[in-house]
């Protein structure tokens, strides 16, 4: 079935549908935009589209990982 919502005719969008903000770093964990930049989108010019999209890989080290939780507090106590 054909995601139709999702299609229109302008440039590519980084979206992955997985719109989740990260508290900290303020980028969507999905895509790596900011929301100011997925607000915008639809109105941006191609150019700073893609401006953006060369952006986003080096973005991604921007969202730290969780270290630990319950597995590492438990390993912790244990030692």
């Amino acid at each position: 079935m054909s995601d139709d919502i999702w299609k229109r005719a302008e440039a590519e969008s980084p979206c992955t549908k997985v719109c989740v903000i990260h508290p900290q770093a303020r980028l969507c964990t999905g895509c790596l935009r900011t929301i100011d930049e997925i607000t915008a989108w639809s109105r941006m010019t191609p150019e700073d589209r893609r401006a953006v999209m060369a952006a986003l890989p080096s973005r991604a080290g921007l969202l730290a990982q969780r270290r630990g939780g319950r597995a590492a507090r438990l390993g912790r106590d244990a030692g």
